[in-house]
C-alpha cells in the first residue's frame, strides 16, 4: 500500500512509519516539526527514518489549507491516511486552546475533504483516552458517554471523531479511530510522566507531582500502539477502538519502577492536581481483540526498563530536554 502518515516526527507516528517500511509498504510522510516540545527529540525521530527505502519526508502542516493540498496531489494517489499529527496534551490545552482545534479538527478535515475528492478509501484517525472524562466508571468501553470532555485537547479530539463520521455516512469513507491511553516508551513524548519521571530521578532533580500520586494510567507502550495502528487499515466500516495496557497503574508505582531502575530515589515536589486532569483512566480492549486481532504485550515493568535503558544510552542529550510545564 502508498499510505499517507502525518505526525511522521512524532512519538507514535515515527514508530507506526517503522513498522509501515518493516512490512514493504510505501510511506509519505508529512510533519511541521512544530515547537510544542523540545524539537531534538523529533529530529533524533526523523534520523533514525533517514535513508529508508520507500519514505518521502515533506515538511507541511495538515491546517493549511493552501500548502497541504500541493503535496498531496504532487505524491499521490494514496491507499490510506493515518492521520497522526495532533496537539496533544491536556494542560498546554487550556492554555492555548485554538493551536487544538487548528490541528486537532481543522486538519482532519483537510485530510479528509482530500479522501473525499480523490476517492481515497480508508481513513484512520489517532484520538485519546480523554475523551472519557472523569465521571465514567472504568475500564472504559467505547460506547461509553464522552460528551463531557474536560479539557480542550478532548473537545478537539471529540470534533474530530463526528467528522470522521460524518465523511463516512456521505462519502463512504472508511474510518478507524484508535483512542489512545498513555503512550510511553524510548524518545517518548516529554511533556508526559514516563519521560519525565526517568529524567528526573536519573538526574536527581525534583519530581513534580499533581495531586497525592493516586491518579492511576492505563500506560500503553509505544510498539503496542503503532502495531494496533497498522491493524486498523484493515475494512472496518467505522469502527472507534480502544488501544490500551489493559491494566490500570498510580503514579507512585510508575514512580517506584523508575526509581528501581535508576537506582535512585525521587526526589518528590507536590503540587495540586489541575483541574483538566482526570483520577484514572484504563481501557477495555475487548474490542480490538475481537475486530483486529490485537492485544498489548508489553507489561509496565518491562516497557519502563525500556524506557530508562534508552534514556541512559541517549543521557548525553535526553538529560537537557526541557521538561517544564
Amino acid at each position: 500500500m502508498r499510505i499517507f502518515v502525518t505526525g511522521i516526527a512524532g512519538f507514535i507516528g515515527s514508530r507506526v512509519t517503522e513498522l509501515l517500511l518493516d512490512q514493504g509498504h510505501e510511506v509519505c510522510g508529512v510533519d511541521n516539526l512544530c515547537a510544542a516540545y523540545d524539537i531534538r527529540l523529533k529530529q533524533y525521530r526523523l534520523e533514525r527514518l533517514h535513508g529508508r527505502p520507500n519514505l518521502e519526508f515533506h515538511l507541511g502542516d495538515i491546517s493549511n489549507r493552501d500548502s497541504l493540498p500541493a503535496i498531496w496531489s504532487e505524491r499521490g494517489p494514496f491507499d490510506a491516511v493515518i492521520n497522526l499529527a495532533a496537539r496533544a496534551g491536556v494542560r498546554q490545552s487550556v492554555v492555548d486552546p485554538w493551536v487544538y482545534v487548528d490541528t486537532n479538527v481543522t486538519g482532519t478535515l483537510n485530510l479528509l475533504d482530500l479522501c473525499r475528492r480523490d476517492g481515497v478509501k480508508k481513513f484512520v484517525l489517532a484520538s485519546t483516552s480523554s475523551l472519557y472524562g472523569g465521571d465514567n466508571p472504568v475500564p472504559f468501553a467505547e460506547d461509553t458517554d464522552t460528551n463531557r470532555p474536560l479539557s480542550p485537547y478532548a473537545a478537539s479530539k471529540k470534533g474530530a471523531e463526528a467528522l470522521c463520521y460524518t465523511y463516512h455516512h456521505l462519502y463512504g469513507i472508511d474510518v478507524t479511530v484508535f483512542r489512545y491511553f498513555t503512550v510511553y516508551g524510548p524518545a517518548g513524548r516529554p511533556d508526559m510522566c514516563p519521560f519525565r519521571f526517568a529524567q528526573w530521578i536519573h538526574e536527581e532533580r525534583p519530581l513534580r507531582l499533581y495531586g497525592d500520586g493516586s491518579q492511576s494510567r492505563d500506560f500503553t507502550y509505544v510498539d503496542d500502539v503503532a502495531q494496533g495502528t497498522i491493524l486498523g487499515l484493515k475494512p472496518l466500516g467505522y469502527e472507534i477502538i480502544n488501544l490500551g495496557g489493559d491494566s490500570s497503574h498510580d503514579l507512585v508505582e510508575l514512580i517506584s519502577l523508575v526509581e528501581h531502575e535508576a537506582g535512585k530515589q525521587a526526589q518528590i515536589q507536590r503540587r495540586p492536581m489541575d483541574p483538566a486532569d482526570v483520577m484514572a483512566t484504563w481501557a477495555k480492549v475487548d474490542k480490538a481483540e475481537e475486530l483486529l486481532g490485537w492485544r498489548p504485550q508489553v507489561d509496565l515493568n518491562e516497557g519502563v526498563a525500556r524506557l530508562c535503558a534508552w534514556y541512559l544510552q541517549n543521557r548525553d542529550w535526553a538529560k537537557e530536554i526541557d521538561t517544564e510545564d
